[in-house]
């Protein structure tokens, strides 16, 4: 154990490895799957609830108008990654086929998560109000402005504007947030004298995420209709990717001269990608071509 934490692996990082694990080989199905997905929901509830009631009213505010941290976010998310995936997809296409050169760009253009994005900003001590702001904001924005950018750099239709995905995040994220600033005064000082509650709530609730989208992709048998030079070849160059996003963001940080919180925040909050109820689902290729850009359908 001392040797991997030397290497940066911890207990929890085996715990994520071993959740994909567990999705892989005993994935979720039927009601279990029905059930794991309901728990999953309130869990991110109830950690959003533990963050309202456990932040100061002044630090929520000044997050929301720490507008250089917010601005930036919102750029890596919708300008820097998605240039970096058109890049990526330009250079690599050849290696990974039409198909997952396709999925490289959709995932590109995604809007930021919330869930997981917010609670890894905790856990390394960032600025978890202005993470709540700009993951909250970039999803919002998403729901418009990512199918603009699929329709735009994939050539295809207008994607569609989901006003569900707007009523998701509003009472999955921000209402649990609100009733927890306004219950503060009572259940603030509990919250907030149990880290081990929040801490709990912020790993458990990835673990569920991390299980739900492995689980999901074993019983739709996805990682059976990809070959296994294919899926090498995507995960050799996602890592290529993630770190020439990482060690921009940390550039970035350092050139704006961001304090040491707000730079975990653009670390968090600007890579990551989710596909919620806020996207179109990812277009279908007519047929396969040896461009990035498909002949493609929503």
């Amino acid at each position: 154990m001392g040797f991997l934490k030397r290497i940066g692996i911890d207990s929890y990082m085996l715990m994520l490895l071993g959740t994909v694990m567990v999705g892989l080989a005993l994935p979720a199905r039927g009601v279990a799957a029905e059930a794991l997905g309901q728990v999953t929901y309130w869990a991110v509830a109830l950690l959003f609830f533990l963050y309202g009631a456990k932040l100061d009213p002044a630090s929520v505010k000044a997050g929301m108008l720490n507008w250089r941290l917010q601005g930036l976010t919102f750029a890596a998310t919708y300008l820097m990654i998605p240039v970096l995936g058109m890049a990526f997809a330009l250079i690599f296409g050849d290696l990974l086929g039409p198909q997952v050169t396709l999925g490289l760009v959709f995932l590109a253009v995604l809007p930021s998560t919330i869930q997981s994005s917010i609670a890894f900003v905790s856990m390394a001590g960032g600025n978890v109000p202005a993470a709540i702001c700009a993951a909250s904001l970039s999803n919002l924005i998403g729901v418009a402005l990512t199918p603009a950018l699929v329709a735009v750099l994939l050539q295809t239709g207008e994607g569609g504007v989901s006003l569900d995905a707007v009523l998701r995040i509003g009472t999955q994220i921000l209402l649990p947030f609100v009733l927890g600033q306004l219950l503060r005064p009572w259940v603030g000082a509990f919250v907030r004298n149990r880290k081990t509650l929040t801490l709990v709530v912020d790993r458990g609730a990835i673990l569920l995420i991390v299980y739900s989208a492995f689980s999901a992709g074993t019983v739709s048998g996805l990682w059976a209709s990809i070959p296994p030079s294919a899926l090498i070849a995507l995960i050799a160059v996602m890592l290529v990717l993630l770190a020439c996003v990482f060690g921009l963001m940390v550039g970035v940080g350092r050139a704006f001269a961001l304090p040491v919180e707000d730079r975990i925040v653009l670390f968090f909050a600007g890579p990551p990608k989710a596909l919620p109820r806020a996207c179109p689902s990812p277009p279908r290729c007519s047929r396969p071509r040896r461009s990035v850009r498909p002949s493609c359908r929503f």
